[in-house]
């Protein structure tokens, strides 16, 4: 059973207990800290602290949300940092991944829920709950589209292959390599060299981020061709 060191950023006792609980419950052995505003956080980082992850409440007035993430991700981008808030929409997600974020946890989340979503983060992927990357976001048409599109042209898309759209049209339905491999009949390793590739092409950082951008992609115009 591995063993962590994890730091949760949050000025509410009540949760801090509570996912402090659930990451014992799961990984016995680690060392949970918890402290409650970000200059603590800060000072732990910069005297550098080797933590596995760092759970960031980005509601919190204490912790300023969206800026401590960016200077997070500045001054220790090694450091994997989750994001748990009652916002649920899609274009929070996109901003905290494009500033570094590595997860994003609800805080409406059920206890499977958090202790799968800590699972992932811990062993190195990217997470975000489906239902909120298919889903439509409370902003703008026009504000999410705008950053889709700013981030994924139709011409990078064009430079796919015919698979490759594929396989980017089942990530947009924020599928597993595993059930990517299924659809297509192909080997989970397949699936994941495809992605690995995709990404590359189109300059994102995770599948993740992917299925944000391009969610709303109507793909049957590319797969055409």
């Amino acid at each position: 059973m591995h063993t962590y060191n994890v730091l949760i950023v949050d000025d509410q006792p009540l949760f801090r207990e509570a996912l402090k609980n659930i990451i014992m419950a799961g990984y016995p052995g680690s060392k949970v800290s918890a402290v409650g505003n970000i200059e603590i956080v800060m000072k732990i980082v910069e005297e550098g602290s080797k933590l596995d992850l760092l759970l960031l409440d980005i509601d919190s007035p204490y912790i300023n949300g969206m800026n401590s993430l960016r200077a997070l991700s500045k001054v220790a981008p090694e450091i994997p940092i989750a994001i748990y808030s009652t916002a649920q929409h899609k274009e929070l997600l996109l901003q905290c991944f494009n500033l570094g974020a590595i997860g994003f946890i609800p805080k409406s989340s059920r206890r499977d829920q958090v202790t799968e979503a800590l699972s992932r983060i811990l062993s190195g992927e990217y997470y975000a709950p489906s239902r909120i990357v298919r889903g439509s976001d409370t902003l703008s048409e026009n504000s999410s589209n705008s950053s889709t599109h700013e981030q994924i042209s139709p011409e990078l898309l064009c430079s796919l292959t015919h698979r490759q759209l594929t396989v980017l049209e089942r990530l947009s339905k924020g599928e597993s390599n595993k059930e990517i491999a299924e659809y297509l009949n192909i080997a989970e390793s397949t699936a994941k060299t495809h992605v690995s590739a995709i990404l590359h092409r189109l300059n994102l950082h995770s599948r993740t981020q992917a299925a944000l951008y391009t969610s709303d992609f109507q793909f049957d115009e590319y797969l055409k061709r």
